[in-house]
């Protein structure tokens, strides 16, 4: 523990040395900074689920919205805040109004191809797998959805490339496991590392893993593969984790694994298709709890969702898809009714 401490309180002090000598040896620069947003808005109906109780709500929502900005400071030294709203996503007849939370909050400092990043920010877990993926605005990607980690963390990491090329790209953090919320919960921290290797200008391979010191006995570790090719026409994307649960269950640990293949891809003009399908070799505790798509956590699931992508015009975009998911069978031989939701998403940026 000692240890740990000692490496975030160092690598604390050396982004306020940094900082304090920059500013120092050059002016501020005079760039006023930017703002941009992110809207995700979906018309939907509940064709079908496994709680009944659900079953034909339809409606709009805005299931995000992003109000972001960034500013250069000094030189190497730059800074983001961004707020994130959402509607209740909880199919709760107590509707609440829209709330904005901190989604990222950090200074970072960059020197040719490393840097370091102090704050609320983007955490390894997904950050390449959901820019390979694209689809954000339909759907959260495979590990955010089953609740398998987070995007977020309040710490400090250091990303970068090990290579001259860029071929060899690091991302390394250090957090208190606690998403973007801000108090500590626990006197243990999360430690997450990805590596990720370019094989060619169209392929790529990252390998994750993290180690969360949770309160108790209740620790978590996670490994997870992911490969893709991409090219301006077509991209595929698959990936395979594991995560162990330290006495998450009354027989002891929990195993969850999870398995995803995706691809999105040109059709013609201005429209492109995209697929999608995520498999949950067994129930996964949380997913009941989902906003905007509950997954029965008694059995294995498949997640599938497939659409269109029409660009209306620059940043702006329909998304007309469906989402479903398909059951194994329960303890009880039973399987719960398979969940179909079409949905017309509209998604813009400004």
């Amino acid at each position: 523990m000692n240890s740990l401490r000692f490496v975030v309180m160092a690598g604390i002090c050396l982004v306020m040395t940094l900082s304090i000598s920059s500013v120092r040896a050059q002016e501020q620069t005079s760039t006023p900074g930017s703002f941009s947003g992110t809207v995700y808005s979906d018309y939907y109906w509940v064709a079908q689920n496994h709680d009944e109780s659900i079953v034909n709500e339809n409606g709009v929502w805005f299931r995000r919205i992003y109000f972001t900005y960034n500013r250069d400071i000094a030189s190497g030294f730059s800074t983001r805040l961004r707020l994130e709203m959402d509607s209740d996503g909880s199919f709760s007849d107590q509707a609440m109004k829209m709330t904005p939370v901190v989604k990222d909050a950090y200074l970072k400092w960059k020197k040719e191809e490393h840097e370091i990043v102090a704050g609320i920010s983007g955490t390894p877990t997904w950050g390449v797998i959901e820019d390979v993926w694209s689809y954000r605005s339909v759907e959260k990607s495979p590990l955010d959805l089953f609740g398998m980690g987070s995007s977020r963390d309040l710490g400090l990491s250091f990303k970068g490339s090990l290579l001259p090329k860029g071929s060899l790209n690091y991302h390394f953090m250090v957090g208190n496991g606690n998403s973007n919320r801000a108090n500590e919960i626990n006197q243990g921290k999360k430690w997450m590392l990805s590596l990720g290797y370019e094989l060619s200008e169209d392929l790529l391979v990252e390998i994750y893993g993290d180690y969360d010191d949770r309160i108790g006995s209740s620790d978590r570790y996670t490994l997870q593969l992911f490969g893709a090719y991409e090219t301006d026409t077509f991209s595929l994307g698959a990936l395979y984790s594991r995560q162990t649960r330290q006495n998450a269950i009354p027989a002891g640990d929990l195993d969850v694994q999870l398995a995803s293949v995706f691809s999105h891809f040109d059709i013609a003009g201005k429209t492109r298709g995209f697929l999608r399908l995520d498999h949950a070799f067994d129930g996964i505790p949380g997913t009941d709890d989902n906003d905007y798509l509950p997954i029965s956590s008694t059995t294995s699931s498949t997640f599938l969702t497939s659409g269109v992508d029409y660009t209306l015009a620059e940043g702006i975009h329909l998304q007309p898809n469906v989402e479903m998911v398909i059951y194994g069978e329960d303890a009880n031989g039973i399987s719960p009714d398979t969940d179909i939701i079409p949905r017309i998403t509209l998604a813009y940026r400004f």
